[in-house]
């Protein structure tokens, strides 16, 4: 039986606790990941998978390239980074990102993506 429940406006299937897996990539030092990290903890425990989030440092150029990533911070779902654009892009190192939303550039993916990404993943669980 499926079991769901509707928080901060978005519904997450009960069955997520165990079948997400949220990453928060980052770099030491980065200011923006910092400010990031409680929002994201919030927006995973309103979903109840709070359980969810790795942290991983990502520590020089080569494992930037290696791990495809754009910028601190960079927040994935199950693999899959929360910025619509991140597929088309390719330059990867260790850097501030910026994120290009619709009122313009911002250090933090906004809550929309990132709750877009949850809703993804439920509803391929």
């Amino acid at each position: 039986m499926r079991r769901s429940f509707r928080t901060s406006g978005f519904e997450v299937d009960e069955r997520l606790r165990g079948a997400m897996n949220v990453e928060l990539l980052y770099f030491d030092g980065c200011p923006s990941y910092e400010n990031l990290l409680p929002r994201l903890r919030a927006l995973l425990e309103d979903a109840g998978a709070g359980d969810a989030l790795a942290l991983r440092r990502v520590e020089s150029e080569s494992a930037a390239e290696r791990e495809r990533f754009l910028g601190s911070p960079t927040v994935r779902v199950n693999g899959r980074d929360v910025d619509p654009g991140a597929g088309e892009r390719s330059d990867f190192g260790l850097k501030c990102r910026l994120y290009r939303t619709e009122g313009g550039l911002e250090h933090v993916p906004p809550e929309g993506w990132i709750r877009n990404a949850l809703d993804r993943a439920e509803q391929r669980a």
